[in-house]
């Protein structure tokens, strides 16, 4: 709590102190008697002050080859959020002249002269040497607003330092759905039926806007999200956990667009489930307030089955399970944030979001036994059905400070955030056992109720310093502290009422904290770029029994994280890239939590509180080529090895509630682990109404348990890819096509837990003991816009066209040998409808501001 405390004290004390500079310090002429500054302000012709307007400063001279007079560019900037622009170091004695240009006005050309025609200041120059043009009014070029029209595929991509950014707004397919959705269709991306994500055959860390989360993709609306970033080998500037799986962070829609504008929407699918949602944005001079809410509801149908051989049973017993099972319920997620423009180099920030999920889960398991007897074959049969209540509710707050300085490119940000919620769960088991007429014999009641709170606290602070024209330093220092507590009660019917069973019950609480200082130099020589960063961690955890007040306490060192990006610019547009980094993956709540969950006879699961964590090394080399027309393609070679990693297993265990020896799901830290391949992403347009992006990845991983099981299962070869394919067509209709396929792979290695009561890993059952037979699937979308400005769209998607996303898996082990078959809503059909409005203005049809300092960045000729 001391340290909490000194950080917070720390990060405000600077907030309070950068926000009070003044905005005018340094510049000037720098003592140059033959330099100056000019500056200004560029308004529209209301008087409201216009950013991002192009603002060239034009420089006569002779040519001395020629002996004529040309005129070069001197210098050019883009003008802030208020208007304002800003030249320093200006040869006051030169010829100049100001040329403005800006989407939606007239192009504006002015005439700069510091000196008068007998050597006096001008009109608003001062002895000083500084220069002030005053308000430049632009006036509307209505013909120029009424040709404007935008037009973009539905994914595009584009490259930036460590991460590829998929601009997924306008992507027809997630329309109504959830981020689920979303990532369906994201290259490099694997989505199972269940919405579990891998990045390269391993679970990304999941960021929004650049902050942990502990929001699932099924909670984040897909009409909220507007790019994803996949970052394959993070820098050390993000958080060193997530183990070697990469980081997804998902970017949510914020518009600061003069005026105002937003969207309503609206949706239906073939299960009958109803979608809906709102945003607005308001801009006004200093101000902007932007809000959005989104409701979906779901209906979900899962159909699947398990046969199991139980090996060590006398004789072997053969049990066979079908189940059918249904969700029903909904969720509703809302956010609103304001930015207020203190100064031209100041903005707070302020946001928070709540949702809301209810759900009704309804499933049926029939469960055949059969043992085979010298007298024949004697079947037990049985059924159960499950229902129940989950409901989750949070609640997010964002604060944040940024300061840009008179330096270009230098300016410090601080964000203090905060999301917490509660849930709950109420599920009643009654298995039915039947006789050989299936008439009912016997039956048996569970009932377990669960209900659990946690609070996120995350404190960051970044600072950016250009240290040359070509050298840049940035630093941060960050704690990320959680708190949760988990109550799951059991009770089982007997003599006529319920009774706690106290050897099943969970009332659990857990702490972890981390904290972290990063610094990395970014320079170039050249056409060669570096970037070395330095990463240090320190993590605590404690979590208690709080029935018999047992605690687990970790309690790890400082750790170091490094990071290495090298690249080199090639001749025709070419570039390679090798970058290396190490990362950690903590175990999670779920894998940690000592709770036995036995509703599923054949998959009872348990955590394991003596987990320790993994560290990951990963090394990447990088080839990129830019074609003419918008095609490029990147491949990449990649190897990442793992220690102690966390992965799933199976043994044999004491089942608290029957007292029994029975089969128990655990997490446990294998000795190691190691992935290799090569994936390859293009983008091509090839024509004005068509584009595709293809991804593939093909890679070789292996789980090493000789330290478990004395022995491992042999690597695998496998590949994944997915196609996208977009058609523009007459008329405004567009069509989306996409397709995916996965080989035969290794099961999942730690994306495990999460229901509301407890773990839950289905029918996986270990990394090691088993495989994910091959899949594929193909989706498609059609979208019609109408109205003036295409204000109105409507959208048609059809998923899983063949009924063929089925997650079947291969599990054995010296216990048993099991196949396990689930298909998830297959043949979608979801039907949508869009409206966009807002006031018109020419700053509408401008891009987000994101200009640093005063000054800008010059552009060369």
């Amino acid at each position: 709590m001391k340290k909490v405390l000194f950080l917070i004290v720390v990060l405000c004390s600077a907030s309070f102190a950068f926000a009070q500079m003044p905005g005018g310090m340094a510049g000037g002429n720098r003592g140059s008697s033959m330099t100056g500054r000019l500056y200004g302000k560029i308004v529209a012709p209301d008087g409201k002050p216009l950013a991002d307007v192009s603002v060239m400063l034009m420089e006569t001279k002779m040519d001395t080859a020629t002996k004529k007079a040309k005129t070069i560019l001197l210098k050019a900037v883009t003008s802030q959020l208020n208007g304002d622009f800003n030249f320093e170091d200006v040869p006051v004695s030169s010829k100049l002249k100001l040329n403005i240009s800006s989407t939606g006005y007239e192009a504006h050309s002015e005439s700069v002269s510091f000196f008068t025609s007998n050597g006096k200041p001008a009109a608003g120059g001062m002895p000083s040497l500084n220069k002030d043009m005053g308000n430049l009014k632009l006036k509307q070029d209505l013909k120029q607003l009424e040709g404007v029209v935008v037009k973009s595929s539905a994914m595009e991509m584009k490259l930036s330092g460590d991460k590829k950014i998929f601009s997924v707004d306008k992507n027809i397919m997630s329309t109504g759905g959830t981020g689920v959705d979303v990532m369906r269709n994201v290259p490099s991306v694997n989505v199972d039926i269940d919405g579990n994500i891998k990045l390269r055959n391993s679970a990304p860390q999941l960021l929004v806007d650049g902050r942990p989360t502990t929001l699932t993709l099924d909670q984040i609306p897909a009409d909220a999200i507007e790019t994803v970033e996949v970052i394959t080998n993070p820098s050390a500037k993000y958080d060193a956990s997530g183990g070697g799986g990469g980081i997804l962070n998902i970017v949510l829609k914020k518009n600061k667009k003069t005026g105002y504008n937003g969207n309503v929407r609206a949706g239906i699918d073939k299960n009958g489930a109803l979608n809906g949602g709102a945003d607005i944005n308001v801009r006004q001079n200093k101000i902007n307030f932007t809000a959005s809410i989104n409701a979906n509801q779901n209906k979900s149908i899962s159909t699947g089955f398990s046969n199991r051989l139980n090996l060590q049973d006398v004789p072997q017993t053969s049990i066979f399970q079908n189940n059918y099972s249904e969700s029903d319920g909904g969720f509703m997620f809302g956010k609103a944030g304001i930015d207020y423009l203190a100064t031209n180099r100041t903005t707070w920030s302020l946001s928070g979001l709540k949702m809301h999920g209810a759900f009704n889960p309804y499933e049926i398991i029939n469960i055949t036994t059969d043992s085979l007897y010298g007298a024949g074959t004697i079947s037990n049969l049985s059924n159960r059905t499950t229902t129940g209540k989950r409901n989750f509710d949070g609640q997010g707050l964002v604060l944040g400070f940024k300061h840009l300085f008179v330096s270009p490119g230098e300016e410090l940000t601080v964000d203090l955030n905060y999301f917490g919620g509660k849930n709950g769960n109420n599920q009643l088991y009654t298995t039915d056992y039947l006789n050989y007429d299936k008439t009912i014999n016997n039956t048996g009641l569970q009932n377990v109720i669960g209900s659990g709170v946690f609070k996120n606290y995350t404190l960051q602070t970044d600072y950016v310093k250009p240290l040359t024209k070509k050298t840049k330093l940035e630093t941060g220092l960050s704690a990320r502290l959680r708190t949760r507590d988990n109550i799951n009660d059991n009770y089982i019917y007997s003599n006529g009422g319920f009774v706690l069973l106290p050897s099943a019950i969970s009332d659990y609480s857990n702490q972890d904290n981390v904290y972290a200082a990063y610094a990395t130099v970014s320079s170039s020589i050249k056409d060669f770029n570096y970037q070395l960063g330095l990463r240090a961690e320190s993590f605590n955890y404690t979590g208690t029994l709080n029935e018999t007040g047992e605690e687990f306490k970790k309690d790890y060192p400082v750790s170091l994280f490094p990071s290495v990006f090298l690249s080199q610019k090639l001749k025709n547009k070419q570039e390679v890239q090798l970058s290396y980094s190490r990362r950690i993956n903590r175990p999670n709540f779920f894998q940690l939590l000592p709770f036995t969950d036995n509703t599923d006879k054949l998959n009872i699961t348990m955590g394991n509180p003596n987990l320790t964590p993994e560290f990951s090394q990963s090394l990447e080399l990088s080839y990129l080529k830019k074609f003419k027309g918008n095609n490029s393609i990147l491949s990449s070679v990649y190897y990442k090895y793992t220690d102690n990693l966390i992965t799933r297993y199976l043994s044999q265990g004491l089942d608290p509630i029957s007292g029994e020896q029975q089969l128990i799901n655990t997490y446990i830290n294998a000795n190691s682990s190691y992935a290799a391949g090569a994936e390859l992403t293009a983008t091509n347009r090839l024509n004005k109404w068509w584009d595709i992006s293809t991804n593939v990845n093909a890679y070789n991983s292996k789980v090493n348990t000789d330290n478990v099981s004395g022995s491992s299962q042999d690597a695998i070869w496998s590949w994944f890819g997915k196609f996208n394919s977009n058609f523009k067509l007459p008329k405004e209709f567009t069509i989306q096509y996409t397709a995916s396929y996965q080989s035969k792979s290794n099961l999942p290695v730690n994306s495990g837990g999460g229901g509301m009561g407890g773990p839950n890993m289905g029918g996986n059952q270990s990394s090691s003991q088993g495989y994910i037979k091959p899949s594929w699937g193909m989706d498609i979308a059609i979208k019609k816009n109408f109205l003036k400005n295409n204000a109105a769209s409507v959208s048609l998607s059809f998923t899983d066209i063949f009924r063929t996303r089925t997650n079947e898996q291969y599990s054995s082990s010296p216990y048993f040998i099991q196949n396990y078959s689930r298909l998830r809503d297959p043949q979608m059909v979801k039907l949508g409808l869009s409206y966009r409005f807002g006031k018109i203005d020419a700053t509408l049809f401008k891009r987000k501001n994101n200009s640093s300092g005063m000054g800008g960045v010059e552009m060369g000729m």
